[in-house]
């Protein structure tokens, strides 16, 4: 590695957002080319008060940040401490990210390469499935001396540096690195910098060419991975090629897990029209077959659209495709599949009743149109074949809100009729929408396989408006 210097950094803050938390100990250990190493730590005033459940954990008062100095006095000697070092970090983008914020603040524009322990031991030992500190306190018989407080931690990674450099092969370590800190070839048209703030989280990127035409929305739990991987590869991929050559701005958007990521993707791709995306696009056409009787008892398939009806409180209901010509493609392999009547399904014309269809002189039909049959076995098995497209009719008397949460963020995803009509961060802002929301929102394709899914899976807890009243 061609690092001078390399930095071990360990943070204690407020909490655990970057943009509104704020730092209260900073702990260093920098260490020289020939090895030397150097401690450095002080606690830091947040120029806030600090939640007790942190001050349980890291033993950080009030009172003992009162008298310490501010972020700001600190910056320029922490700002050389840290120049031209490989910035080392336990969660890195978590400590990179809050030196970065307080810097922005205080006037300097830092930036470093920065190597995360957590993914340099995923790399190096991916038999193992825990990668916290304390795994690797015990894993690698690391010396604690005081868990949670930035100095002690810092020593831990120093510590554990020690240790690999004495158990691996140098070369091993070096390739190990070298592909974690290897960077993205960025597009001509983005500023070099475009990528620092951008969050390891769930959520939806967007990317827009000249004039802020939308080319591409995507969607992941790790935002900032995900996107790197586009630039990464653009030499392999011919599709990641033409994103990079018409890029000139990246957009995100953090949500709180993996089912509001998938949500917000699929209603903006439908909303922006992205010139790459193909699978999310709009479908005006949409349609399902749903099963009617007529007045003899006859069970039979019409076409419903999605723009005409309420699928989502629609029984008996089969499908969802794309265009009428797909529909009929699909019930029509069904016929052959499963010996059903042709005439009987609406895909064969005849200018008489009680007509053989030509699937019965193949002998694919039962004869339900001429009465070999009887009805109610052709009304079963049509049913049995469209069992695995069935529509589920929407389950709630109203609207609802599926609440996802993490530790520092919780989405509320309102949702009815199988439609995602937004997302808000708080029981004010959940009514809000629902009084801005559309009487009859458009139902989606994508949206109902997504909701139905995490319904079935039970992955949110449901919040069921109907009895909630707005004086909450």
């Amino acid at each position: 590695m061609n690092f001078e210097k390399l930095v071990f950094v360990d943070l204690e803050t407020t909490g655990a957002n970057a943009t509104v938390d704020r730092i209260t100990e900073i702990g260093l250990v920098e260490v020289d080319a020939n090895g030397n190493a150097t401690h450095w730590s002080s606690l830091v005033n947040p120029g806030t008060s600090i939640p007790a459940f942190i001050q349980q954990l890291t033993g950080i008062s009030n009172e003992m940040v009162r008298e310490a100095p501010t972020f700001a006095s600190l910056a320029k000697e922490l700002y050389e401490r840290l120049q031209g070092a490989l910035f080392i970090a336990h969660n890195a983008r978590f400590d990179y990210g809050f030196l970065r914020n307080e810097f922005t603040e205080a006037g300097y524009a830092f930036r470093s390469d920065v190597l995360c322990t957590v993914k340099l031991s995923r790399k190096l030992f991916p038999e193992h499935n825990r990668h916290n500190l304390d795994a690797l306190i015990s894993r690698h018989e690391l010396k604690a001396q005081a868990r949670h407080r930035a100095l002690a931690d810092a020593d831990l990674l120093w510590q554990l540096w020690q240790k690999l450099r004495s158990e691996l092969a140098p070369d091993v370590i070096d390739d190990a690195v070298r592909l974690l800190l290897q960077k993205p070839s960025l597009p001509s048209h983005l500023p070099p910098n475009v990528l620092d703030d951008c969050p390891d989280t769930p959520g939806v990127y967007l990317f827009y060419g000249e004039n802020d035409i939308p080319l591409y929305v995507g969607k992941s739990v790790r935002l900032r991975q995900r996107v790197m991987s586009h630039f990464s590869s653009d030499h392999k991929l011919y599709k990641d090629m033409r994103l990079s050559q018409q890029l000139h701005r990246i957009e995100w958007r953090e949500t709180a897990g993996e089912i509001g990521a998938l949500l917000l993707e699929a209603q903006l791709v439908k909303q922006l029209q992205p010139i790459h995306n193909r699978t999310l696009r709009r479908q005006d056409d949409l349609c399902a077959w749903r099963l009617n009787e007529d007045a003899q008892g006859r069970t039979y398939p019409t076409l419903s659209f999605a723009n005409d009806g309420d699928f989502g409180h629609v029984d008996r209901l089969y499908g969802l495709f794309s265009s009428k010509r797909k529909a009929e493609t699909v019930l029509r392999q069904l016929a052959e599949t499963h010996q059903l009547c042709m005439v009987q399904l609406g895909l064969e014309a005849t200018s008489k009743t009680n007509k053989a269809c030509f699937a019965l002189q193949l002998n694919r039909c039962k004869g339900v149109c001429v009465g070999k049959e009887d009805e109610s076995f052709h009304r079963a098995r049509l049913e049995a074949a469209l069992a695995q497209l069935h529509v589920k009719t929407w389950p709630y008397a109203s609207a609802i809100g599926l609440i996802e949460s993490t530790s520092t963020r919780t989405d509320i995803h309102l949702v009815n009729n199988w439609c995602y009509m937004g997302t808000a961060q708080s029981e004010e802002a959940l009514w809000n929408l629902l009084d801005e929301s559309p009487s009859k929102p458009i139902f989606d394709r994508d949206t109902y396989k997504i909701l139905s899914k995490a319904l079935l899976k039970g992955q949110l807890h449901v919040k069921e408006l109907r009895n909630a009243t707005k004086d909450h």
